[in-house]
C-alpha cells in the first residue's frame, strides 16, 4: 500500500526528533490530553444562530482534517473519526461556567505539556514545533500513526519513516 510523499516527508520530519521509547509513550498520553485541552478551549467560544451555538471547535476541527486530508486520504478518514469523537466529548465542557470551563482546559493543556517535555528530555532533543510550527498539527497524526504501526497496521509506512530517520531506541 502506498502513501503520499507528503504523509511520508512529514512524518519523518517529526518522527526525526521522536526516536526515543520513552519520549514516544509521554507522547501517546500527552498529546492526545493537549489536543483535547484545545478542544475543550475552543468549545466555548463561537457564535449562536438562533438557538444553536456553533463553538469555534468545529471550524478548527475541520480545517484540521482537512489538512489531514491533503496529506493522505486515509490519514484523513482516521483523524477525522478520532477528532470528531473528541470534538463531541469535549463540546459539553463548553458549557461549563467559565471558570471551570477555563480551568479544566487549562489544566490539561499543561498537563499534556509537562508530559511531553518529560519525554523531550529522554530523546534528549527539542519538540518538532520548535523548527517547524506544522509539527503541532503533525503530531496527533504522529501518534496515531505509530499506534498503527504497533497494532501491526500501516507497517510499510512504518518501513518508509525508518528509513528515513532510523528506528525507535529504548
Amino acid at each position: 500500500m502506498d502513501f503520499s510523499p507528503q504523509l511520508r516527508a512529514k512524518l519523518s520530519q517529526y518522527g526525526a526528533y521522536h526516536r526515543c521509547r520513552r519520549n514516544l509513550l509521554t507522547h501517546f498520553f500527552g498529546v492526545p490530553l493537549i489536543v483535547f485541552a484545545v478542544m475543550i478551549l475552543l468549545a466555548k467560544p463561537g457564535v449562536g444562530i438562533g438557538s444553536v451555538h456553533i463553538a469555534l471547535l468545529w471550524p478548527v476541527l475541520i480545517a484540521s482534517v482537512a489538512y489531514y486530508f491533503s496529506l493522505d486520504a486515509r490519514a484523513g478518514v482516521i483523524m477525522g473519526l478520532i477528532f470528531a469523537a473528541m470534538g463531541f466529548a469535549a463540546q459539553p465542557i463548553g458549557f461549563y461556567a467559565w471558570p471551570l470551563w477555563l480551568s479544566l482546559g487549562l489544566g490539561v493543556f499543561v498537563f499534556g505539556w509537562i508530559l511531553q517535555f518529560i519525554g523531550h528530555h529522554y530523546e534528549g532533543k527539542k519538540p518538532a514545533f520548535v523548527d517547524d510550527v506544522i509539527g503541532l498539527a503533525i503530531g496527533p497524526l504522529f501518534v496515531t500513526t505509530e499506534l498503527l504501526f504497533r497494532l501491526g497496521i500501516w507497517r510499510s509506512l512504518e518501513a518508509a519513516i525508518e528509513a528515513d530517520v532510523g528506528p525507535t531506541r529504548a
